[in-house]
């Protein structure tokens, strides 16, 4: 795994005080993806991650329409209709919606739900911690993008194995316990990176989506009269005709158009352009073809409403290859939302949303490839609880389209928002698309909200946790700030201090984490009061993060030389990166320091012992949540990639 790297070194600078300015901005956005590969290739690599999600969907969609729990009896008018709802949601949602609008509010490359949030003007007047009502609703977007990668490959790897009963049931008792070991390799293979998935798993989903269409080619060619539900009437009249039914029908098509927000939370793995190139070319076809296949079956024989998909194909040997194929390609489904949790968590932390966690880049082209190990075991194990706790994967349908609505909806909101107040739209050229999506949406989402006991429950509480972590994280960081402020002193009372006779100096480097630019760092003052002594040498070390993925080289570090002995550097980075503080001192102490050797500096970093209490403005249960946030975070030590040889921890108390 590769950390990202600092940079080349600086030319030197014509003194050793010198201020080391960025460069003017040249107005151009930070180049995030730096992968020599063509388009097509990562196209290829796309196709076997981004889509997968979606790219599955036939396998469940139309069988829970027609006869899942919610769904209906499958007579020709309602056949139609429901192909007609699949077909224009497809058409509507990931076409228009996501990739001609939602693909474009892209934050210097990167997409997801908290891209959304990182691109609306923060208000002037807002408190430290505060959270906003849109920032609230975004985060909960977010949250429910946890429950839906939570629930994609339960589903999808459940519904694949349960494709055997449909040739034989001798090995009814197996499906549970082979989607457990399928899934947990799955999240083993994890290590590997993206990219290196992508490319493993890319031909597999050319075979996939080639399979899909031929299919659903091959039965239109039967029944060609199947082709008049591209006419949305079918869709108003079988509306219409369903009466209240209709809302179990509703909940089930919305199935067909889960893996949108995988397509813009994965955005930042390969870019706009392959993964536009992928649908229009591959995967919209063959979706659109194999639904329609399916409708042209239940039209001749109803009787295979019970899994129409694997109906397509005869009874046997292509049954059991078809199982085999499925099961590849409901793995990779699974890919598609793992990587965007991924990507969304790393957002969050840089953000301030979420605790830090343990990064690893696994690309040294690509900046937004990662793999986050406690992330990808957490998932694991909600994965694996939820088919030993549903064991079919129509118990699980009602919960996962309760997530993907969810975030599409919140999606829709976010993207009226960045139009607005971002990009300069006028309210009569945003609103009507807002009522296009949501006049989609809002149905589909009234229609799993009334499946509520039935499991849409699930990522509705599994969002209330994070969306709780994610405030509760925010407050809490930003109090924590606030009362080490309180503590600091200014620089003028700190030079009197340090130039007393009672400060002994010895030699060396000594770096202090600075959250403030104008007052000394609280950890520096506690440690003169304590130990009267410092070093010669001491840098002021403030980490700024933007919000922007990526912050240009030329741009990462100032430089300011302060009064007797003291340093400020300010190393900033974006929210798609990860800090490296023994990098950073390095490449200023090599151009600014005389005799400077980097295996002698000492970190001193502040760590808090909370002690809850009812007089805090937190409130005693919020702050006990943060107190257990912080101790399972990783350390700062760890976060900065600073020499565990190398720190000194000074600890101060606080009631928040």
């Amino acid at each position: 795994m590769n950390p990202p790297s600092a940079g080349p070194p600086a030319p030197p600078a014509a003194a050793p005080d010198r201020l080391l300015s960025p460069p003017e901005p040249t107005g151009e956005a930070p180049r995030h993806h730096a992968n020599p590969q063509t388009t097509r290739a990562l196209a290829l690599a796309a196709l076997g991650v981004v889509f997968g999600d979606i790219g599955t969907s036939p396998l469940y969609a139309f069988k829970e329409s027609v006869h899942g729990a919610h769904g209906i009896s499958p007579t020709p008018d309602h056949v139609l209709g429901i192909a007609s709802l699949m077909l224009w949601s497809i058409i509507l949602v990931v076409g228009v919606k996501y990739l001609t609008f939602i693909l474009r509010a892209d934050n210097h490359g990167e997409g997801g739900v908290l891209a959304l949030l990182a691109q609306v003007p923060d208000r002037r007047d807002r408190r430290p911690g505060e959270i906003t009502a849109l920032t609230a609703l975004i985060l909960m977007g977010g949250a429910l993008l946890f429950g839906d990668a939570m629930i994609t490959p339960a589903i999808s790897v459940l519904s694949a194995i349960e494709g055997i009963s449909v040739a034989t049931d001798t090995f009814d008792s197996m499906v549970v316990p082979l989607t457990c070991i399928i899934l947990f390799g799955l999240f083993a293979v994890q290590r590997r990176g993206t990219d290196t998935i992508g490319r493993m798993f890319g031909p597999v989903m050319v075979l996939w989506f080639g399979s899909l269409g031929l299919m659903g080619l091959v039965a239109i060619l039967r029944h060609p009269a199947v082709l008049a539900a591209f006419n949305p009437i079918y869709a108003f009249a079988m509306l219409q005709d369903t009466g209240w039914s209709v809302v179990g029908v509703l909940g089930s098509v919305a199935l067909a158009i889960t893996g949108c927000e995988a397509l813009y939370a994965d955005m930042g793995h390969f870019g706009r352009k392959p993964i536009t190139w992928c649908f229009y070319g591959l995967v919209g076809p063959a979706l659109v073809l194999n639904y329609l296949g399916q409708a042209a079956l239940l039209l001749v024989d109803p009787e295979v409403a019970s899994n129409p998909f694997f109906a397509m194909v005869p009874r046997g040997p292509a049954t059991y290859a078809l199982v085999v194929l499925a099961t590849a390609a409901t793995v990779i489904a699974s890919q598609s939302m793992i990587s965007g949790v991924f990507s969304l968590t790393n957002q969050a932390v840089q953000l301030g949303y979420f605790p830090r966690v343990t990064i690893w880049h696994t690309s040294r082209d690509t900046e937004g490839q990662i793999y986050l190990p406690e992330v990808n075991w957490g998932l694991a194990l909600a994965c694996i609880t939820l088919v030993v706790t549903f064991k079919e994967s129509t118990a699980l349908a009602s919960a996962y389209g309760m997530a993907v609505i969810g975030t599409m909806t919140i999606t829709s909101i976010g993207f009226y928002k960045v139009a607005r107040h971002s990009w300069g739209w006028s309210r009569a050229k945003a609103l009507p698309l807002l009522v296009l999506f949501h006049s989609i949406e809002l149905p589909y989402l009234l229609a799993n909200l009334l499946k509520f006991f039935d499991g849409a429950w699930i990522p509705l509480a599994m969002g209330a946790v994070i969306f709780t972590v994610m405030v509760t994280w925010k407050q809490g960081r930003a109090l924590v700030r606030q009362r080490y402020a309180e503590r600091a002193e200014s620089m003028e009372r700190l030079y009197k201090r340090i130039d007393s006779s009672r400060t002994a100096r010895v030699d060396g480097t000594s770096v202090f984490m600075a959250s403030s630019l104008d007052q000394a760092p609280p950890i520096l003052v506690h440690h003169l009061k304590h130990n009267r002594s410092l070093h010669e040498t001491v840098i002021l070390l403030t980490v700024n993060y933007t919000h922007t993925p990526a912050v240009r080289d030329a741009e990462r570090i100032v430089v300011e030389r302060l009064q007797l002995g003291l340093w400020r550097v300010v190393a900033s980075y974006g929210f798609m990166e990860n800090p490296d503080a023994p990098a950073i001192i390095e490449r200023v102490g090599m151009i600014h320091l005389p005799d400077f050797d980097p295996n002698e500096v000492i970190y001193y970093i502040g760590r808090e012992t909370l002690v809850p209490s009812d007089r805090g403005d937190m409130g005693e249960a919020q702050e006990k949540v943060f107190a257990f946030l912080s101790r399972n975070a990783l350390s700062a030590t760890t976060y900065f990639r600073i020499p565990p040889d190398r720190v000194v921890e000074l600890g101060m108390q606080l009631d928040l």
